[in-house]
């Protein structure tokens, strides 16, 4: 019987695969050969736009994930590599770029590196007085190329080609055919001659096109003219300046803008650090602090008071559903449960469509009832009202389960100790009650609060931190919190996005945020001496 079983376990147990060993190793090769490729090209791209602090993370990614899968010493960081260099890519390396970002004048029209900046500039041209001028027919292959037969004042013919060098139309060119009474060819090899109704239609295409190898291109001016553009920017390293060769000026950089002495400047403009101007201007502008100083007051309002509001009606619904004998409450309870199973965005957008002043249901009827209705969204005072109560709508649930279950870890015998000793129901909740549930939902009370100091989705969706504020510098309203008024600067202003400006307040919210968690967690260890205590 003994035999039958080892057999059995025997023919059950998994079989162990494994290729070769030079198998393995070619396969690991292969593996690292192709990431090293991928890596090689896109470290020389970085280096080129002169993108330097992605280049020195990629750099040491790339020689950590060699050493490891080169090094069988090491072989358990085989499979923690691949994820610790995601990790560092996709979390740590935006912590720190916005670290860095907020000490720089990352914005628009400075959203290049200099040398990106400097190869841009290079590449615009100008068309010199006086500068040949080309009558021109178009060519076309197959595919969709083109290339121009140009004839200049003086009866000079050119042949040129985008990206190729031009070529002497009375040398020996290759797939060139005969000629018609004008000296242009009626063919190409490759290419087919357009009639002028044909370059017509392709009139927006060719105009387009630069042929020829900069700085010196030939370009289409109209139906019957090309001319030879020029270089209008040179660069001179040495100087580290950019010269006019139209006009001579010279352009130097000044705080991140190629600027010369008449005050004139080249675009685009590219990154410089500024040291601690972000954060300066955060104190010293009274335009950005102003509003800055409102938006925090409020911001700090928002999240206490969503908290209070949510927490004291939730834990409110616990008790009384804890305490109460109700026909079909777990019935009950699941219906007070539904708005925490809907998706936030849509929750807000009903109370939206609820609030409207034309068309809600809740405007409309207090203006039935009451003969007035509540300014929901264009009034400061009334929009934040509005905000407090779709996020206790959003919330409470939550809370009313966590406190629930806290409720249900309580002993009673302790409730009936006290109550024996001759206290109240009111007593029973604050001393004992009370200070033991904070125990277990403080951790709790205290992620929700950070939550809220950065719940961008409530206010954005509801009144997109509207009404705005009057006579400030950067746009911003009365219900943006510190979160949404940073996105109005990045992304949304409409008068250009600073990204250094709104890494700088990211980072102010990181501090206020982290400060007041410290704070709180304090707070959970006297409640935890508190509990001790009952």
């Amino acid at each position: 019987m003994k035999k039958n079983v080892r057999s059995l376990e025997g023919a059950f147990a998994p079989s162990r695969f494994s290729f070769p060993p030079l198998l393995q190793i070619i396969f690991k090769m292969l593996g690292l050969a192709l990431v090293d490729a991928f890596a090689i090209w896109f470290l020389y791209t970085l280096a080129a736009d002169g993108v330097w602090l992605l280049f020195a993370v990629l750099l040491l990614i790339t020689l950590g994930l060699n050493i490891v899968f080169l090094n069988n010493k090491l072989l358990p960081m085989r499979w923690l590599s691949p994820g610790l260099a995601l990790m560092i890519l996709m979390v740590l390396y935006p912590l720190v770029f916005t670290v860095y970002t907020a000490f720089t004048n990352y914005s628009d029209g400075h959203l290049l590196t200099k040398q990106q900046s400097i190869n841009l500039i290079e590449k615009q041209q100008y068309l010199p007085t006086g500068a040949d001028t080309y009558s021109w027919t178009a060519f076309r292959s197959p595919s969709g190329d083109f290339l121009l037969w140009l004839i200049s004042d003086k009866g000079e013919p050119l042949l040129v080609q985008v990206d190729e060098p031009p070529q002497d139309g009375n040398g020996n060119i290759s797939g060139v055919g005969a000629f018609d009474e004008e000296g242009i060819p009626l063919s190409i090899q490759g290419y087919q001659r357009l009639t002028r109704a044909e370059a017509i239609r392709y009139i927006s295409e060719l105009g387009n096109l630069e042929f020829g190898i900069a700085p010196d291109t030939f370009k289409i001016k109209s139906m019957d003219v090309v001319a030879q553009f020029q270089q209008k920017y040179t660069y001179h390293a040495d100087s580290d300046a950019f010269v006019d060769n139209e006009t001579g000026k010279i352009y130097r950089p000044v705080e991140g803008t190629f600027t010369a002495s008449d005050g004139s400047t080249l675009t685009p403009g590219f990154q410089i650090t500024i040291g601690w101007e972000n954060f300066r201007k955060l104190i010293t502008s009274p335009a950005l602090s102003g509003p800055l100083v409102t938006i925090f007051i409020w911001t700090l309002a928002f999240a206490v008071l969503s908290v209070l509001l949510t927490f004291g009606l939730g834990l409110f619904l616990a008790v009384l559903f804890d305490g109460l004998q109700l026909h079909k409450k777990k019935i009950l309870r699941s219906l007070l449960i539904i708005p925490y199973t809907i998706p936030g965005f849509i929750s807000i957008l009903i109370w939206v469509g609820l609030f409207n002043p034309h068309l809600g249901v809740i405007s409309l009827g207090l203006e039935e009832w009451f003969g007035w209705s509540p300014a929901w969204f264009s009034d400061p005072f009334w929009a934040k009202v509005g905000i407090l109560i779709v996020n206790l709508w959003l919330g409470y649930p939550y809370m009313m389960l966590v406190s629930s279950g806290a409720l249900q870890s309580i002993p009673h015998e302790i409730l009936e100790a006290a109550r024996v000793d001759g206290a109240n129901s009111w007593q029973c909740f604050w001393k004992i009650t009370m200070p033991l549930l904070l125990m277990s939902v403080g951790p709790l009370l205290i992620s929700s609060f950070a939550m809220n100091f950065n719940n961008f989705t409530v206010i954005y969706l509801y009144n997109s931190g509207g009404p705005p504020i009057p006579g400030t510098s950067t746009p911003a309203g009365y219900t943006d919190i510190l979160i949404s008024y940073t996105y109005r600067l990045a992304f949304a202003s409409g008068r250009g996005s600073d990204y250094g400006y709104a890494s700088a307040i990211t980072i102010i919210i990181f501090i206020v945020v982290a400060a007041i968690t410290l704070f709180n967690f304090r707070f959970t260890r006297v409640w935890e001496e508190v509990s001790e205590n009952v």
